[in-house]
């Protein structure tokens, strides 16, 4: 009873019919929560797109300015001569073919996959296990690289992979509650101008058709995408 109190007192404070700048939203996110735990604060871009085009696909990375508050577990699959460099980052997996075998098993105990390039022939048979799990390393992420020191330290960083789903929605998480308002709104403002300049130039019409964000368990709070839009 105590949570189902709860949710109707902050369903109370969020004006369904109101269309919020990002700073408000930002400040009210905070208010609004109702978990025990630092919630994650995620945001939710329906876009005029339409995903079954190959040209309309969006999908990008984007490094946030505050991290998302969450330490991110990293394997990096690569040959011996590249081990030292990922451990010395910070990688929490390194190694090529243990790890192979253990996915193939059904371990996925990981957030961010990277890769070289020269073992991809190796690991391009884990797409079947790794693909719906967005896990599947990929040049257009920057999960494929020599340069596998750069990659551990950016997902280490803040950088996020975002792609859009089949009903042309991109779901993203940009930080915790115990943020404060000005970092989730700056955080916010990073993904979106990047999803905006991702606009394909095949897709007419809106591009942002809605943007929301909520947090774990709370409602969602709509902004106004029109100040939002480039």
């Amino acid at each position: 009873m105590s949570l189902t109190k709860k949710r109707k007192a902050v369903e109370g404070k969020v004006d369904k019919n109101k269309a919020y700048s990002l700073k408000e939203a930002a400040t009210l996110v905070k208010e609004i929560n109702c978990t025990k735990f630092d919630s994650s604060v995620d945001l939710h871009i329906r876009l005029g797109v339409d995903p079954k085009k190959a040209d309309q696909q969006v999908r990008g990375t984007v490094t946030l300015p505050h991290g998302t508050g969450k330490t991110k577990k990293v394997l990096v699959l690569c040959t011996p001569d590249k081990e030292a460099a990922a451990k010395t980052a910070g990688a929490d997996f390194v190694g090529l073919d243990e790890f192979i075998t253990k996915i193939e098993g059904g371990w996925v105990d990981v957030d961010v996959i990277i890769a070289t390039p020269s073992v991809m022939p190796k690991s391009g048979k884990l797409g079947k296990v790794l693909g719906p799990r967005n896990l599947m390393p990929n040049p257009k992420t920057g999960t494929v690289t020599n340069d596998v020191a750069a990659a551990v330290n950016e997902v280490k960083g803040g950088k996020i992979a975002f792609k859009v789903d089949k009903a042309g929605i991109v779901h993203a998480s940009i930080g915790r509650v115990s943020f404060d308002a000005n970092k989730i709104a700056e955080n916010s403002a990073e993904l979106i101008n990047a999803i905006n300049k991702l606009k394909p130039s095949s897709a007419k019409g809106i591009y942002l058709k809605s943007v929301s964000i909520a947090s774990s368990m709370s409602p969602g709070i709509s902004l106004d995408t029109k100040a939002l839009s480039n």
